[in-house]
C-alpha cells in the first residue's frame, strides 16, 4: 500500500492501532541546539521541498521549536494547490517531559496545534518515559538532572488518551521507551501506544525491543537512521563504515539509500 504525490514518489504506508496509515518514510525536523518556536525560513522551506518531493509525514515535538514553521509550511502547500488539504499530511508531534505531569499534557497539545494551525495531529508521542519539573515560560529545553523527575505514568497516559477521544490525536504512542517501560505501561493502558520512535540503525538494532513491539502490536518507528551527527551523542557510525561504503558501491547506492533501507519505519531526524 503506498500514497502517491502528484510528483509521482510513492510512499509505503503501515496500518497503525489508531489513526490512518503512517508512511513509512518521514521527515525530521529536530536541531540542535533546539530554537524558541517561530519564524524559521530554512525549516519551512525544507519542509515545503519536502512535500514537492513526496513527503507526506513530517515529525516535529514541542522542544524542537519547528512546529510553526511546519504549519506555515503546510498552509502555504495546500494555498499553492501542492496539498488538496492538510488532511494529506501526516503530522507527529511530541510531548515534551516538562509537560510530562497530569493536568498538562492536553494544554500541552492544544499549544502545540495552535503552532502547526491545526486541529489535531496524526500522532502524539510521550517524548521520554521521563518528567521535569515544570518551567515557567517556556518547554524547559534545557536538561538539568536535579530538574528530572520519575513521570506519573498512569496519569500521564490517562491524558494522552483523552487527547485521542476528544479527536485532538488520531493515534497516541511513545518515544525512547525499552521493553521494560512498554511493559509498564500496557499493564493500565486502555489503548495501546500505536508507535514506539527510537534510534534505531545498522549499529543500534534494537533487535529484543522490536520483537517485543511486534509481539505486542506496537509500530517501531526509527529514528536517525544514519546515525546522530550533529546531536550531543553524536555518533556517525553509519555514513562512516568502511562496510557500509563497499556494500553501497557494490550495489550501486549511496551509504545514505543502504542506511535507510535497512530500517523499517524511519524518520531522518534532522535538518541537515
Amino acid at each position: 500500500m503506498a500514497a502517491t504525490s502528484d510528483q509521482g514518489f510513492a510512499v509505503p504506508v503501515l496500518p497503525l492501532s489508531s489513526g490512518k496509515p503512517m508512511p513509512r518514510v518521514g521527515l525530521g525536523t529536530a536541531s540542535f541546539p533546539h530554537c524558541e518556536d517561530g519564524d524559521q525560513p530554512h525549516v519551512r522551506d525544507a519542509v515545503l521541498r519536502g512535500i514537492d518531493a513526496g513527503y507526506r509525514h513530517f515529525d516535529t515535538a514541542a522542544v524542537y521549536g519547528t512546529e510553526r514553521a511546519i504549519g506555515d509550511a503546510a498552509a502555504e502547500a495546500v494555498r499553492a494547490g501542492t496539498l488538496a488539504s492538510r488532511d494529506e499530511l501526516y503530522i507527529t508531534s511530541k510531548l515534551w517531559i516538562a509537560d510530562a505531569h497530569p493536568g498538562r499534557v492536553l494544554p500541552a497539545l492544544r499549544k502545540t496545534l495552535r503552532n502547526l494551525q491545526m486541529e489535531y495531529v496524526d500522532l502524539y508521542l510521550v517524548h521520554f518515559p521521563v518528567s521535569m519539573k515544570p518551567q515557567e515560560g517556556g518547554a524547559g529545553a534545557i536538561l538539568v538532572k536535579e530538574d528530572l523527575v520519575a513521570m506519573d505514568m498512569k496519569g500521564v497516559w490517562e491524558e494522552m488518551e483523552e487527547c485521542h477521544r476528544q479527536g485532538l490525536a488520531k493515534a497516541i504512542g511513545v518515544s525512547n521507551f525499552a521493553c521494560k517501560k512498554l511493559e509498564y505501561l500496557l499493564s493500565f493502558a486502555q489503548i495501546i501506544p500505536a508507535v514506539n520512535q527510537v534510534e534505531v540503525h545498522l549499529y543500534c538494532r534494537q533487535n529484543k525491543l522490536r520483537a517485543f513491539c511486534r509481539e505486542k502490536g506496537i509500530q517501531l518507528c526509527a529514528y536517525s537512521p544514519l546515525g546522530g551527527k550533529g546531536a550531543p551523542w553524536a555518533n556517525n557510525s553509519v555514513m562512516e563504515s568502511p562496510i557500509i561504503k563497499q556494500i553501497a558501491q557494490d550495489i550501486g547506492k549511496t551509504v545514505a539509500q543502504v542506511g535507510i533501507r535497512a530500517g523499517r519505519l524511519r524518520n531522518p531526524k534532522k535538518l541537515q
